[in-house]
């Protein structure tokens, strides 16, 4: 595996290959890797010639500063865990060379920036959108993977690429759990032994209201789905069933995903699942 720590050196190297006519795949982490995302670095090795993983924890998109301090940053670890997985090349730059002083975005995210996560992280899609343009400009990737369990962050640059007319193939790839059903994240880790027994209501709320889909009317669903989050550990931000689509709310049952955030102790976790 091939690693680059500068802009100019990986665009270096890519332009030497470009006109040997590879598919390149992108996928953009933060790292803190996990099977999920070394699921995305699989898919993208079977669809692609180039595969082309991105770590930059980037503070554009953090609207608490506590919580950038606490994101983990593993390098070591994900560096061996991407060699294992057959990973090409490593993109892993210093905040300093992927911003500038003063730095202007300017990019409308529109109405995905104020529902859901838009609504309870102000600020966050404007910088998960100024990165996520800077990577894919610099790439210029044939195609990007992206997990489903932040699947408003992939309608939000859905958007991105068609506003910027941006060549670019965008690939979902499903939700990786742990053997007990938690959806697998990078901030799985802060969790002590009781906070991940509790955190499991997540995926119980969300598969006792797709068992229950279409037998009871929305509000009475969500209502009961609820009631897996009466502990005092957990605190609820949202539970909400929406058009797969757009997120707004439901008018066909067939196109239908039901999303949670909900935090854990200080640990806050997202999960969703398609419907019926």
């Amino acid at each position: 595996m091939k690693s680059f720590n500068t802009k100019e050196k990986l665009v270096a190297y890519l332009n030497s290959v470009r006109g040997k006519n590879l598919k390149i795949g992108l996928v953009p982490t933060m790292g803190a890797l996990h099977e999920g995302h070394l699921s995305l670095i699989a898919a993208s090795k079977e669809k692609c010639d180039l595969t082309i993983a991105s770590i930059f924890v980037n503070p554009t998109q953090f609207n608490k500063a506590d919580d950038l301090l606490k994101y983990p940053k593993p390098i070591e670890r994900d560096k061996q865990l991407l060699e294992k997985a057959g990973c090409d090349i490593l993109f892993n730059p210093e905040v300093s060379e992927m911003y500038h002083d003063n730095e202007r975005w300017n990019y409308k995210v529109g109405n995905l920036n104020t529902i859901l996560e838009g609504k309870f992280r102000p600020g966050h899609y404007e910088g998960v959108t100024q990165i996520v343009y800077k990577l894919f400009t610099l790439v210029e990737p044939d195609f990007a993977f992206f997990g489903q369990k932040d699947y408003q962050q992939f309608l939000v640059i859905s958007e991105l690429t068609k506003h910027f007319k941006l060549p670019i193939q965008l690939q979902a790839c499903p939700i990786i759990r742990e053997k007990d059903g938690l959806a697998m994240s990078s901030r799985n880790v802060r969790l002590n032994q009781l906070e991940h027994e509790k955190s499991l209501q997540l995926y119980q709320s969300l598969k006792f209201i797709k068992a229950n889909y279409g037998k009871l009317p929305k509000e009475g669903l969500l209502n009961q789905a609820k009631g897996f989050y009466n502990d005092d550990l957990l605190d609820l931000e949202y539970l909400e069933i929406a058009d797969q689509h757009t997120l707004s709310p439901i008018n066909d049952q067939k196109n239908a995903i039901v999303l949670v955030a909900c935090s854990v102790g200080s640990t806050r976790l997202i999960d969703n699942m398609m419907l019926p």
